[in-house]
Parts: C-alpha cells; structure tokens; sequence
C-alpha cells in the first residue's frame, strides 16, 4: 500500500499568496522568469529561478544561482513570507479550468514506495534533468514544489474532501494570471488527519506520476543521499518523504499533445495521401479546423485543408497498452514507415505542440511554412495511463498533457 503522511507545512501568509505563487520552473526560460515576478518582489520564481536577480547571462547552473535561491529562501522565511505550520497536517488543494474543478491532497509521498514500484511511472528520466533540482534541492533542503500524482479513487477520502471543502472557507483562492482558479484549504483536524493518513495506506495499493517524473526521480535519490550522510539516519526523517498532489483519477483530464513535421520525405502532398490511405480511411473535412472525436481517428492539417483519418483495423492492437495508443499508431504508421522519422527524442524533423495552445496552433505553424504538415489526436485516457504503468511499460515520448499546472509556493516541504 502507498505510504501518504501528512507534513508541517512551510507556506506563504494570506495576503501574498497569489503574487507569491508561481507557474512551475521548467514551464520558461530566464527572460520569461523576469517578466512573470516584474512587480512581485515574493515571487518564488526568486528561489526557483534565481538567475532573474543574478547578473545577466549569468549560467543558471552555476553555484552564484544555487546561493542566490538559498539566500532568498531565508529571507523570505525572516521577512515572514513563508511561515510553517506547527502540526503535520494535509491540504487540499483544488483547481479550477473550464467551469470544471479537481480537488488534490497535498502530503508526503515515500521515497522508498519510488524504489519498490509503489509509486509508478510511465515515462522514462534522464539523469541531467534530474541532477539540476537535485542541487537546487540540496542547497534549499526543501522541496520548493510538488509533483503531480494520481491514485485510483476512494469514496471514502472524496467524502472527506467534499465535507471540508463545502463547510470550510479556503485559506486561499484566487484566480491567476492565466484565468485558472487555484484554491486551498489545510486539514486542521487531528481526527481527520488520521483517517486520511489510514485510507491512503488500506485503501490505495499504489499512486501514479502524472506529472513531474523527473522532480520525481531526483527526490528519491536526494532522499538516498541525506541518508547517506546520516550516521543516525533512522527511516523516519523529513529527507525520505517528498511533497506531492495526489489526485483521485476520475478527476483529471488529459490534453491532447499534437505532432508537426517539417517535411513529407520527398513525397508530394498528393503521394502522401495516397499513401496514408494503406493505412487509414481519409476524408478530406475542408478548411474549417477539424479535432478528432474517439480513440483512433486524427486529424491532419496539409496544404490549407483538414483531413479526417480513422485507422483500419488491423494496424493497431488494442489488447496491447502501448499499442493500443493513437500516438504508437501514428508514429509507427507515419512518423516512421512513410516519412523516415525513426527516433521523436532526437529528431530535428518534428515536434510537439501541447493540446493547451489549440487546433489553431497545428493550422499557424503549417500556413507561415514553418511547417508541412499537423496531426491532432485524441487525448490519452487516465485508464491507459495506468494501464501502462500497472504493466510496467513506458509511453512514447510527450503522450500526455496535463493542464492547469500546479502553482508552487502554495506549499513548500522541508527536508530537515
């Protein structure tokens, strides 16, 4: 069963939250970083971004950067940004996108339920990106933001959350920049607390990384690397637990993530179509944007039309977790039998526009030329995620796209 402990809590005071709280790092670039805390001195883009406040074209890797975060973290904790909370306790913390709303427990995941499988992934992690919040997490001893998890829902803890969050005013709520809700309420009662910390560890067998894999990965080795340097290390310290959202799944929704390509491997527009059509049924839908509607149906944008593609049976296995998804078909089919693009990671030929930005987006980047051709497809299902995870098998390269982000500073855990 999942280990989910509640924490004391080191967040900002009421009044700040808002301009304290942030998009998460690696979602911009430095310049992007300056611009979102212009005006906002408790910014934690600060902490999290400090090169913003080192001088310009200073290596954002480079020890002056890490210093620069710690320094800040201190003095927003002795100007009394941040203040932590004098109890372990859980939070729930709730977004709202669309008219639509999902409630998250923030707490403690187990750094060891990373190691034995408890906790599961479904993309693979490279050790550079995990290396850079690594250091940021060894200088800080903090982890500054959550990562994103779901589990399977439990009846029981929605009750809890549903009572909490319909009687209780939230702590903070307020709707960001970017037109999102973000809400917040701290689980104040001891009873409470115990019964949610019981259900996860009878109720919920193992908890899933929707978002964050890489945060993820380096928590666990942060955990194995202040436990090393303990001589009194018991099992029970702060360094084993990392902070994490955790989702029930029947919550979330994932987005679509789309494909563009720059080229058609020599083939004219009409050779390619007729190609595609060994593969796919294809319905040319005009110049008006078409979004594919079910599992295994694309849309394609080329020359200034829309096409509807529904693959043939036989092309796509649905028994099978990996093959039985629309972007393991597309790139099997077309990315690389018929235009030669054999690895997604490496390509300079292709790349991936998240479902957020729209359909408008695809038609943008074929019509100034940037682009020859755009794939829509249907979202990925929070059912084959686990699927794929429960099976231990890994998804293709930028299948999923979570949206709203989580804010960080809401929250902060520390490590010691």
């Amino acid at each position: 069963m999942a280990i989910v402990k509640p924490f004391r809590g080191l967040r900002p005071t009421k009044d700040i939250a808002k301009d304290l709280a942030c998009l998460p790092y690696d979602v911009m670039n430095s310049e992007e970083a300056a611009q979102m805390a212009e005006g906002k001195d408790c910014s934690l883009l600060h902490i999290t971004r400090a090169e913003i406040d080192c001088p310009a074209g200073t290596d954002v890797h480079s020890e002056e950067v890490y210093e620069k975060s710690v320094s800040n973290f201190n003095l927003w904790q002795e100007k009394g940004w941040l203040k932590q909370d004098e109890e372990a306790k859980f939070y729930i913390y709730a977004q709202t996108m669309d008219g639509r709303t999902q409630y998250g427990i923030v707490a403690n995941a187990a750094c060891e339920d990373y190691k034995t499988g408890v906790i599961k992934k479904h993309e693979l992690t490279r050790p550079d990106k995990e290396e850079d919040r690594m250091i940021l997490t060894r200088y800080t001893k903090a982890n500054l933001e959550p990562v994103f998890f779901s589990y399977k829902a439990v009846p029981e803890i929605d009750a809890i959350v549903e009572n909490i969050v319909k009687n209780e005013e939230a702590t903070y709520d307020f709707v960001a920049e970017d037109g999102f809700g973000h809400h917040f309420w701290p689980v104040n009662d001891a009873a409470t607390n115990k019964e949610l910390e019981e259900l996860f560890a009878t109720k919920v067998p193992a908890t899933y990384v929707a978002d964050g894999h890489h945060r993820t990965a380096a928590a666990a080795r942060i955990g194995d690397e202040f436990a090393a340097k303990n001589p009194n290390h018991t099992g029970d310290e702060e360094y084993n637990y990392f902070m994490a959202v955790h989702f029930p799944d029947n919550q979330l929704k994932i987005i679509d993530y789309n494909r563009v390509v720059k080229d058609l491997n020599g083939m004219t527009a009409e050779e390619f179509l007729a190609k595609l059509e060994g593969t796919f049924e294809v319905e040319c839908m005009g110049e008006e944007i078409y979004k594919p509607a079910k599992l295994h149906e694309f849309s394609m944008y080329l020359e200034g039309k829309w096409y509807k593609m529904n693959a043939k049976e036989g092309t796509y296995d649905d028994k099978d977790p990996i093959g039985v998804l629309d972007v393991t078909i597309l790139s099997n089919h077309v990315l690389d039998n018929l235009l030669d693009i054999k690895d997604l990671r490496t390509t300079t030929r292709a790349e991936f526009v998240g479902g957020i930005r729209g359909l408008g987006e695809l038609k943008k980047r074929v019509d100034n030329g940037d682009m020859k051709a755009a794939f829509a497809l249907y979202a990925v299902s929070m059912q084959q995620l686990i699927d794929i995870a429960d099976t231990g098998n890994i998804m293709p390269p930028k299948t999923t796209w979570f949206e709203p982000k989580l804010r960080s500073g809401l929250l902060i855990h520390k490590l010691d």
